[in-house]
């Protein structure tokens, strides 16, 4: 195609793609399949990688984020964006009510609207186009988060053609992360802080607290690709007047609807007092119904007229009030207290509650954190507790009620002794934690270790799952990750359950592992807060486990993002005998145990070779993949033809791509075959020369 030909192309997709995200996001009406618009997707990217100048501001490829922000610029805004007075019942709705009765000697029209536990943003556009985004702030100045607010892909980029919204405007809102992209976050976040090694009671005060704190910090990432990965979302709700062309804030709203932007369905235009009041009961009770928070309703004199008659304070607008919704509370009686233990030998007290219905969800446990909350609450068997949710991912205790307590009711007291292998426990300097120190002889210690070393994240041994390690841990095979090389199928066949095929697949899986990069095995060894990252930095900066295990705690304080909690951890657990033991066995299991380094341009195993990387990965990022092709002399291609010579496939791959690599016979490598294809003899390792990374 010549330039005139691709421009017209670019828009065309541009146009079409921003039209099917409006379609789907917003209108929640798809007009096109996910992987069709995803191959139109991948076409337009090209297109713009290989023409960047006729790429539009507007295009549907910001979404997936890409720009790294050092910092933030402070904009002022336009018009300050004033907070809301706060009400907690009926009468000061009234109050409100009736002193606006008499500044505005007319009958007055409301629109209720839900309240977003959000991030209040502002929007600024031109000539139909998305070119500035701001936080509010300390309402007088905020941060510019552009790049970050064009991943939301319900906010509209380009305005809907019949858009008959003034060609330059402000338009504010509330950034919000559903409960479905919470709820992945802290998944993802609860996984690998378990694989980090951090205590049940740690986890807990770790995980992102709410939605909106959660929404909050990811407007504040300075990469927008992983402002991207969160899924947030946002609704629109005010136009900064300036000379609008409408006469009441419910025109208004019905405006940016048509134009593009999600107001959503969660507001009505009242008459009354009393339409006023049913609205805020209404979602009193059914806001837990909702795909995402809400902890109010905002009260707003409909008529732009009557808003400038009543005026605003210094602080916030005499035309508007916020009523909240008091935090859910329930009350539930204490069953018992299970004691848990984690692969760290952390206990964490966790109640065991009567079933209660609490937003939205059944309630059966609650953490009870450590000994010091238990006596702080000064908790006693079968007490009435209070449980609130509010936001929690964890449901937690609040308080107990005293007057409902029984007379013969005595004081819980915390365990000293391990709940699984009897010891007694101790509790840490400085630590609210105890500890059951047995690490050799708990078997739940014991598990949780292999279990992690076996895990997906780690060393990818897929025919091992905590069952299976739990199963031949009991049958006395395997005491700790290194008896896991010790394993024959003769052996795993006399375990009832086991055949050939499995028996095989986990022997091969084992041997597999002498092939994960070192950062894998010093995040496979288990050290505590050594998570995944840490690892790779720790590995790269100290080149081999030798260079680790000598480093004194200054020196490992040097490393980069490496804090204080975790380099004292690591620089302990080398001091003891039984972790250097470990060390040396996976030495002779023939484990990597230093960054294999290769000289850039002698070894060239994909030299020549069109490689389409697709899907997700456990051992290396998809960036880490391509720089790694792209150094072994093989060439990055994003789309498949006839021209590919290798596809790396991960998981989620799409289908569309699986079936054409298929059509076309295209070799395909997925995670461990790639690793074993780079990974060089010994004749060709040269341990001198720089690392690939």
């Amino acid at each position: 195609m010549d330039t005139a030909a691709i421009a017209i192309r670019i828009l065309q997709l541009t146009n079409d793609l921003n039209a099917h995200n409006h379609a789907y996001y917003t209108l929640s009406s798809p007009t096109i399949s996910d992987q069709d618009f995803d191959f139109l997707l991948k076409e337009l990217e090209q297109l713009e990688q290989d023409n960047p100048a006729l790429a539009l501001p507007y295009s549907p490829t910001k979404r997936v984020g890409g720009s790294v922000s050092k910092n933030f610029n402070t904009v002022l805004h336009k018009a300050p964006m004033l907070s809301l007075s706060n009400s907690y019942n009926m009468e000061d709705i009234k109050d409100f009510h009736e002193r606006l009765e008499k500044i505005i000697d007319e009958p007055i029209e409301y629109v209720c609207e839900l309240k977003y536990d959000g991030l209040a943003i502002s929007l600024h556009y031109e000539n139909g186009i998305f070119v500035q985004g701001v936080t509010r702030g300390d309402g007088i100045q905020g941060d510019e988060i552009t790049a970050n607010l064009q991943t939301i892909k319900s906010l509209p980029l380009q305005l809907q053609p019949s858009s008959n919204l003034p060609a330059s405007f402000e338009v504010r809102g509330e950034v919000i992360l559903p409960h479905s992209s919470f709820q992945k976050m802290n998944a993802k976040r609860l996984q690998e802080l378990e694989e980090d090694g951090y205590s049940p009671e740690e986890i807990t005060n770790l995980l992102y607290k709410n939605a909106r704190n959660a929404a909050s910090g990811t407007l504040k990432l300075q990469d927008s690709k992983e402002v991207a990965k969160r899924g947030l979302d946002c609704f629109l709700y005010f136009m900064v007047q300036n000379n609008l062309p409408f006469a009441t804030h419910e025109e208004s709203l019905n405006a940016l609807a048509k134009a593009g932007f999600q107001v959503g369905t969660y507001y009505k235009k009242c008459t009354s007092l009393d339409e006023v009041t049913a609205f805020i009961t209404h979602w009193e009770t059914n806001r837990t119904t909702l795909p995402f928070d809400t902890d109010g309703v905002v009260i707003k004199v409909n008529s732009y007229a009557q808003q400038k008659m009543a005026g605003n304070t210094s602080k916030s607008p005499r035309w508007a009030i916020a009523y909240k919704y008091p935090t859910q509370q329930v009350t539930s009686i204490l069953e018992s207290i299970t004691y848990q233990v984690g692969r760290t030998g952390a206990i964490t007290p966790v109640a065991n509650l009567q079933a209660v219905q609490l937003g939205g969800t059944t309630v059966r446990r609650a953490s009870l954190h450590n000994e010091d909350f238990i006596k702080e609450l000064d908790l006693h068997e079968k007490d009435t507790v209070w449980v609130e949710k509010g936001g929690e991912v964890i449901p937690k205790i609040t308080g107990v009620v005293i007057e409902n307590r029984e007379s013969s009711s005595t004081p819980v007291c915390f365990i000293t002794e391990c709940p699984e292998c009897g010891s007694i426990l101790h509790r840490k300097a400085n630590e609210a934690a105890y500890y059951c120190l047995n690490e050799a002889g708990c078997s739940t210690q014991q598990i949780g270790k292999i279990a992690h070393f076996v895990s997906r994240k780690v060393m990818n041994i897929q025919a091992i799952g905590e069952k299976t390690v739990a199963s031949l841990y009991t049958n006395g095979l395997i005491k700790s990750s290194i008896d896991l090389y010790n394993l024959t199928i003769e052996n795993i066949l006399k375990l009832e359950g086991f055949q050939l095929t499995s028996a095989q697949n986990i022997v091969e899986g084992v041997k597999a592992t002498t092939l994960m990069p070192f950062e894998k095995v010093l995040y496979a060894i288990g050290i505590r807060y050594v998570g995944e990252t840490v690892s790779k930095k720790i590995a790269r900066y100290f080149k081999n486990i030798d260079a680790i295990m000598n480093a004194t705690l200054e020196e490992i304080n040097e490393v980069g993002e490496v804090g204080e909690k975790i380099a004292e951890s690591l620089f302990n657990f080398f001091q003891i005998q039984e972790n250097k033991d470990l060390v040396q066995n996976f030495r002779i299991a023939g484990l990597q145990l230093e960054i294999q380094q290769i000289e850039a341009g002698t070894f060239q195993p994909l030299l020549g070779k069109s490689i389409v990387v697709s899907g997700t990965f456990n051992t290396y990022s998809r960036d880490e993949i391509k720089s790694l092709i792209e150094k072994l002399g093989g060439k990055n291609v994003s789309a498949i033809s006839a021209k590919t010579d290798i596809v790396i496939a991960g998981e989620k791959m799409g289908a569309e791509k699986l079936k054409k690599a298929q059509q076309l016979n295209i070799t395909m490598l997925d995670e461990n075959a790639f690793t074993l294809l780079i990974t060089p003899t010994e004749a060709e390792n040269n341990t001198e020369n720089p690392t690939l990374f």
